[in-house]
């Protein structure tokens, strides 16, 4: 069980991460400029970012998580289990960022969730 405290703080992280990192980045603007006053415009402007600042420390979280937990459990379930950081990112998609999330991908997500619930149902998986 304490396996799955350290899954769920990264998946959590790693979610948020996601989610901040995007809207910053949105709220930077384009990035395709050519001219390097632009591109130093640009990276003031992600550098000041505080949603981009945000992100970037959650998926710091997330990283020194994973790799607690690469200490006190197999590889074999670690990575599949953090797969459902991508189900967080989905409906964080949908409902915070407002995307248009079509049935390919909530397919896709569903299919995410049973394969850690095979992986999470076999002996030693925390």
């Amino acid at each position: 069980m304490k396996i799955w405290y350290g899954v769920l703080l990264l998946i959590m992280a790693d979610s948020v991460g996601n989610i901040l990192i995007t809207t910053g980045m949105k709220q930077v603007g384009d990035v395709s400029a050519l001219r390097l006053s632009e591109v130093f415009r640009i990276a003031r402007r992600a550098l000041t970012n505080p949603m981009l600042g945000l992100g970037i420390l959650c998926m710091a979280i997330a990283f020194f998580s994973f790799l607690g937990l690469l200490a006190g459990a197999d590889l074999s379930f670690v990575l599949p289990a953090t797969s459902l950081a991508y189900v967080i990112s989905v409906l964080g998609a949908k409902y915070i960022l407002k995307e248009d999330v079509t049935v390919d991908r909530w397919i896709g997500t569903i299919l995410i969730c049973v394969g850690v619930a095979l992986i999470s149902l076999t002996p030693g998986s925390g």
